[in-house]
């Protein structure tokens, strides 16, 4: 049987006019192929392999932050261990710190950072670094009765031969100082840039003021001295010092 011209497809392009997928003219309509959707079961394996990996992520990062906070508190304190040595080759000793209030609230960052006597009508202690002054008469008051003055400081009418005061940490960052209140005076303390971290710490009772502990001559280190700081991240406490390059795990023995 032969078929004629008129019997034979008209193909206008490379698909038949009624092929699946193919538009057809007058009242023909597009073929759309099924979309499967996923199933409860599929949904479900989905779920739980995000909240395995989930399970995994969150410790390490919470690891890698603690570590962050940890690295930063063990760099400051190498950067104030260079200042005392600083200090200690030009005076013969490291700076003194306070009996009688403890280690919270010392007089550290003033010897390291210099101070200047200037009157105003009041002698008072200028840091050289502009950024910090306390009266003299006020510093038995802050500090104890054991400290009468800072030794690192350029005293008014002072023999030429006296040193000259000096600033032994002159990188030090603005979130490296804390402003509190001693016995009513206002004094400037060395602290970590971490802060406690947790909001809750407050050692002396103000945001973000977790300062470095000292103590010369030392308890841990009896020929120089102690330094440390105690951060509590997650609700644990964590000892940095220079007495031991392991970090602690801190029962609270230690302030």
């Amino acid at each position: 049987m032969k078929m004629n011209n008129s019997d034979k497809w008209q193909v206008t392009g490379d698909r038949k006019p009624n092929a699946p997928g193919a538009m057809q003219s007058g009242h023909g309509s597009r073929v759309t192929g099924h979309i499967p959707a996923f199933t409860l079961i599929e949904l479900l394996t989905v779920i739980a392999v995000i909240a395995v990996i989930a399970a995994l992520i969150f410790p390490v990062a919470g690891a890698v932050k603690r570590q962050g906070f940890i690295h930063t508190a063990q760099a400051e304190m190498s950067q104030i261990e260079t200042a005392l040595e600083r200090y200690h080759s030009a005076y013969g000793f490291y700076p003194p710190g306070s009996q009688q209030y403890g280690p919270l609230t010392n007089q550290l960052y003033y010897e390291l950072v210099g101070t200047a006597v200037t009157n105003n009508g009041v002698n008072n202690y200028v840091t050289l670094d502009n950024s910090a002054m306390i009266p003299v008469a006020s510093v038995p008051t802050a500090f104890g009765a054991n400290v009468g003055g800072f030794m690192n400081c350029n005293k008014p009418n002072a023999d030429e031969s006296a040193p000259h005061a000096q600033n032994f940490l002159p990188g030090l960052k603005p979130n490296q100082i804390g402003t509190v209140s001693s016995y009513g005076v206002a004094i400037s303390n060395l602290v970590t840039s971490v802060g406690g971290p947790d909001l809750n710490y407050l050692p002396l009772g103000a945001p973000d003021v977790n300062p470095w502990r000292y103590v010369y001559p030392g308890v841990n280190n009896p020929n120089s001295y102690d330094l440390w700081v105690q951060l509590r991240i997650a609700g644990k406490f964590y000892l940095i010092c220079n007495w031991s390059s392991q970090v602690q795990i801190n029962n609270g023995s230690v302030p």
